[in-house]
């Protein structure tokens, strides 16, 4: 009877852990990351992959990823979640952010999810786990509540539609207007009474 919910790379294990072990759960509610069996989509639009450059520059182990995000006060991160959420004023919370990632260990571990994971649709992954690797790309098999943000700066809401196609029958997929990647922070009421009304019995 367990319901499993994510946003972003926990949308994206949950995906994953549906998919291996679908008689742990009974609904699914996944946030601001479409279902594996998108990437092909979202991987050839050019203006899509531009908004990805964070991905590549991440895994480049050349690129010092660690310093520039440190640097200025972590300014980058400023500068991502205004991009992802233009109209939600992030300041409070990401003190809270930037604290948690002031130790360099926390950091380098907070990066490591991108070095270690998925790009273009080829999962890497340095766990010899390959039943497990190969259920994160299948269907979750369990109704899914797919909720993602019209203003979203990482993932196109335009580019999300065919997702509607990828989740399992009797899944839903809505589109929340002036709400951006962080949707459940922007508007948490709203998402919240969305989410209780998905897995309520």
């Amino acid at each position: 009877q367990a319901v499993l919910i994510g946003h972003d790379f926990g949308a994206e294990a949950a995906y994953g852990a549906v998919a291996f072990a679908p008689d742990r759960w009974r609904r699914l509610v996944t946030l601001a990351a479409p279902p594996f069996a998108l990437d092909p989509v979202l991987f050839s639009d050019y203006e899509q992959l531009k908004r990805f450059f964070y991905l590549f520059f991440f895994r480049d182990p050349g690129a010092a990823a660690e310093d520039v995000v440190a640097a200025n006060g972590m300014a980058f991160i400023d500068h991502l979640w205004r991009d992802w959420s233009p109209s939600h004023d992030a300041s409070t919370h990401l003190v809270h952010v930037k604290e948690s990632l002031r130790e360099p260990a926390n950091l380098r571990a907070a990066i490591g999810y991108y070095r270690a994971g998925s790009v273009g649709g080829e999962l890497k992954s340095a766990v010899p786990y390959p039943s497990e690797e190969q259920a994160a790309w299948r269907q979750a098999e369990r109704p899914t509540l797919y909720l993602h943000g019209r203003d979203d700066g990482c993932i196109r809401a335009d580019l999300v539609d065919a997702a509607a196609d990828m989740l399992a029958p009797g899944s839903r997929l809505i589109v929340l207007e002036d709400v951006g990647h962080f949707l459940h922070l922007e508007k948490p009421k709203d998402v919240n009474n969305l989410i209780v009304s998905w897995v309520a019995p």
